[in-house]
């Protein structure tokens, strides 16, 4: 799990460039200012990409914030 949130930060400080603070499970888009609804689209690509996995838009649209999104990450990689 440790590695998945070292990968999500990648991620996370990859896309939102003008972030620096901290990338911990609670981070969310109130957070971060460039973390639009735009973004949030190219968050989740980057994440199914790096992972090797796919969400539905249902499960998308679940999830508040970075450990929420890590945990389905964690998830979706058990069940397959």
């Amino acid at each position: 799990m440790h590695d998945d949130l070292e990968k999500m930060t990648e991620i996370v400080r990859d896309l939102f460039d003008e972030y620096d603070g901290p990338v911990t499970r609670e981070l969310s888009a109130r957070d971060v200012g460039q973390w639009d609804s735009l973004m949030n689209v190219q968050l989740i690509v980057l994440v199914e990409q790096a992972f090797g996995i796919r969400f539905s838009t249902r499960e998308v649209g679940q999830f508040k914030h970075l450990g929420e999104l890590l945990d389905a990450v964690e998830t979706k990689r058990a069940a397959g």
